[in-house]
């Protein structure tokens, strides 16, 4: 998985974060975790624009290069983005799990009006980008 580097700011009940590499890519919110939420799902928004009109996704810079770089002002701290970007083509896969955690899943899928895959790729989406 590829990670961007956010810079995060902010204080009390307003938060954002900036990716460097992405300009005009931020989010924002009212903790540090939501602001981070914002802006992954921001970035995977401008990536998946840029790939699907033809333009360059730019390379994610380390963070050494970025803490180097000056980038980072008094109180600004450096986050690791996760880029979940599909690849438009889906692959059939296996899973194992206990029968009890299949029926709920199957049961949130049906009250959501998606299939069982659909429901767990989402939630491994959302989890992956809140970690």
């Amino acid at each position: 998985m590829t990670y961007y580097v956010g810079i995060l700011d902010g204080v009390d009940a307003v938060w954002g974060v900036r990716i460097p590499d992405v300009p005009g890519c931020v989010g924002a919110g009212a903790s540090p975790e939501q602001a981070i939420a914002d802006v992954t799902i921001a970035l995977r928004d401008v990536m998946a624009h840029k790939r699907g009109g033809g333009f360059e996704i730019p390379a994610p810079t380390s963070i050494s290069a970025i803490l180097a770089s000056g980038e980072l002002e008094a109180g600004e701290m450096a986050v690791m983005i996760p880029l979940a970007l599909d690849s438009g083509r889906t692959v059939r896969a296996n899973l194992t799990m206990d029968a009890g955690l299949l029926d709920a899943i199957d049961e949130a899928a049906t009250l959501r009006g998606v299939t069982r895959s659909a429901f767990i790729a989402s939630a491994a989406r959302e989890k992956i980008e809140a970690a």
